[in-house]
């Protein structure tokens, strides 16, 4: 039986440790990314999307409107920092729209 650590932890130090140990941050990641897309972007723009994928640290978007994909790409730059800031962290390195 394992013994009790005697040493009180925090909730967040705990699971920390529980997604480091179980290599979860990268599916942590994808969602975290799903959602700040859609909040960063807007109810308007998130209609029209139709998948969101982070693969490494490319963010893939595909969208049905070929004008709002062309609109959104003068300005890929910006959304990568706003959904990075957004998110805390720099997660995403480049923006590719579909």
């Amino acid at each position: 039986m394992a013994r009790r650590d005697a040493d009180p932890k925090s909730i967040r130090d705990v699971l920390g440790a529980f997604v480091e140990k179980n290599k979860l941050q990268k599916g942590i990641d994808k969602v975290d990314v799903a959602e700040a897309w859609r909040d960063v972007m807007g109810p308007a723009i998130a209609k029209y999307t139709t998948q969101i994928k982070l693969d490494g640290d490319r963010l893939i978007i595909q969208l049905s409107s070929s004008v709002l994909r062309e609109e959104l790409s003068y300005g890929k730059e910006k959304i990568q920092r706003n959904l990075n800031e957004e998110l805390g962290r720099e997660i995403i390195k480049k923006v590719i729209l579909r």
